[in-house]
């Protein structure tokens, strides 16, 4: 028995679940007294972003009307944060089980113009009293992002040389392409802005997983939320989803629609190239297979993304150079 807010509680009422985790380096708990839940992250890595970051980003956001997990408490020094539970139904299950999928992208897409009209800070408050900055997007990171792909994927199947040669020749292409984009890094990204991190709370839409947030391209997220690699979708249904953004959005993009559709793609293919290196590392380092069963699907959207006369040069390196097979099949080692 404790004493807490003059209340006397029974320790023994607590119990505490396992919840499933993600690809990151959190494990997360729900502790439950009586009929009330909240959720326990432990950080063991990269404590920084997934409790200082995290917890700041979600206050940032909450303070701008978008639901985000409360802060509890926290014991930094143990790599341990407190927060509110949003329960286990994300709009990915909800999406799975709808035949008509487009009303659900609607409101999804609502709640993403709802954040792109925050203003975004670089310093926010931390749970340490100190600052957290929001970095803006920019090459480095770009570029940090695709190598993923070459310095995890391609080593799976392909020679050192050989990885090495297509890195370069790829790098001089992508960086034209990087360089073309043609809207400022002036709006907040979530950066993972998909359907599996977007919870339903009641009738409200909950965000989770912001720990990685930057300043970057409106097409960032839009891309994230269309080009699920989680939920395969028609192209018709992707083009639904993005007319419907490009009619609501500011005015400039309506009037660029050309240009705004070239960052589209190229964020695109550039956050295919991302993920399927991060889905490769988590099986190589982190022994988790269970995410290349994506890997083919993320092969179709690169593809289906790179129809421009831009990504010609790009198109021919890896057609050249990358085998069929190694494409459409679940990588065994």
């Amino acid at each position: 028995m404790v004493l807490e807010n003059g209340k006397i509680i029974n320790l023994m009422k607590f119990k505490i679940f396992p919840v499933a985790g993600d690809a990151s380096f959190r494990t997360f708990y729900r502790l439950v007294l009586n009929k009330t839940s909240k959720i326990i992250i432990v950080a063991k890595k990269e404590k920084y972003k997934n409790l200082i970051a995290y917890s700041a980003i979600n206050k940032f956001l909450r303070n701008n009307k978008i639901l985000t997990p409360k802060l509890y408490t926290h014991n930094y020094s143990k790599g341990i944060i407190v927060i509110e539970d949003f329960g286990d139904l994300s709009f990915y299950t909800i999406l799975l089980k709808k035949k008509d999928k487009l009303p659900t992208y609607k409101k999804l897409t609502d709640l993403l113009l709802k954040i792109q009209k925050i203003k975004p800070k670089l310093k926010i408050k931390n749970i340490n009293n100190g600052s957290h900055i929001i970095e803006k997007y920019s090459n480095k990171y770009l570029f940090k992002e695709s190598n993923l792909f070459f310095d995890w994927y391609l080593p799976l199947f392909l020679s050192k040389k050989k990885v090495s040669n297509i890195k370069i020749k790829s790098n001089k292409i992508l960086s034209k392409l990087y360089n073309r984009l043609n809207f400022s890094n002036s709006y907040f990204v979530h950066r993972d802005y998909h359907a599996q991190n977007l919870m339903k709370v009641g009738k409200k839409i909950g965000v989770i997983d912001s720990q990685d947030a930057l300043i970057g391209n409106p097409a960032y997220d839009l891309v994230s939320l269309i080009d699920d690699v989680r939920i395969k979708t028609s192209k018709k249904l992707k083009n639904q989803i993005y007319s419907y953004y490009l009619k609501k959005t500011s005015k400039i993009y309506r009037t660029n629609s050309k240009k705004f559709l070239e960052d589209f793609k190229i964020l695109s293919v550039q956050r295919s190239l991302k993920i399927i290196g991060i889905f490769s590392r988590l099986f190589i380092r982190d022994k988790k297979k269970q995410y290349l069963r994506f890997i083919p699907y993320i092969w179709q959207l690169l593809e289906m993304r790179m129809d421009s006369k831009i990504f010609s040069e790009l198109k021919k390196i890896f057609s050249s150079n990358i085998p069929k097979k190694f494409k459409k099949k679940i990588i065994s080692k």
